[in-house]
Parts: C-alpha cells; structure tokens; sequence
C-alpha cells in the first residue's frame, strides 16, 4: 500500500515538470537563426510571443507566402538532407517563439500560402523536420516584431 502511495504521490510531480520544461521529451523544433537571435516554434500556445495564422483566402491575407519549386527562386530556403546537426543553434537568451493560431488578432499576420501569384516572401522546403507552414511561420515571424506595450499614462 506504501508503494502505491508513493506512485500516486510522484504523478503530479511529473505532470508539473512536463508543464514547466514545456514538452516531456526534448525534440527539435523548427529554429532559424536570425541576425538579432533566434525565433523558433513554440511547443505551447502560451510560450509564443508572436502568432502567426493561416488563410484560404487570399483577401483576407496580410501576408503572402509562394512556395517554389527551386531554391535559386526562394527568400528563404529550408534543406535538411545532410546528417549533421549544428548543436545549439537555437540556444540562447534571445530565443523569440513564434506560435501557430487559428484565430488571428487585428495585431497577428494571417499567411496566405500559394503556388503562384505576387508574393511578400518565396520560400523553398525540403525538410524532414520542417513543414511548408512551419517555414512561412517562422520567415513571417522573424520578420514581424511584436506589438509594443504601451504603458498607460496621462499626460
């Protein structure tokens, strides 16, 4: 009966590391390092500092994405075939996490993803770990700053 005490007791122990560390098993999120740090996927919708969306309708896009068929026409080029892995490459104080919503705020880029059209950005993605949306997210996000907080004050 102790035994089963002790079990039950290391249960919520577990379920607040998991929630505190993020994720219960450490895996490579999509990184890309950018001049001012890195920005990469956020595991959890409260990690995000900035939200990106996505759209069917072009109409409604504030941001337009191609994806193309060469990387010789691509912004922004994701190719993961070589088996090396660049440790750290996302480490550090100036991690900015971008997050993916289904509900955009009049503040958050909504992504309109396309194969052919005018285009904000053009990206090429060859990845295992990347998705097409990962990529766009990620492009989008380090390229938008969040919105500043204002302070409130009468003056």
């Amino acid at each position: 009966m102790l035994r089963l005490k002790i079990l039950a007791s290391t249960i919520p122990l577990a379920i607040a590391a998991f929630l505190a560390r993020g994720e219960l098993f450490a895996s490579a999120r999509p990184c890309i390092a950018t001049g001012l740090g890195s920005v990469q996927m956020a595991a959890f919708p409260w990690e995000a500092q900035s939200h990106v969306s996505f759209t069917d309708d072009p109409a409604t896009a504030t941001v337009r994405v191609q994806i193309v068929e060469s990387a010789e026409n691509a912004d922004f080029v994701v190719i993961d075939d070589v088996d090396t892995n660049e440790p750290n490459t996302c480490s550090g104080a100036s991690i900015r996490f971008v997050g993916i919503t289904t509900s955009a705020t009049s503040t958050d880029p909504v992504i309109y993803l396309s194969t052919a059209g005018d285009a904000d950005y053009r990206i090429f993605v060859r990845s295992r770990s990347f998705t097409v949306r990962d990529a766009a997210a990620l492009i989008v996000g380090a390229r938008s700053t969040p919105p500043a907080r204002l302070a409130a004050a009468n003056l």
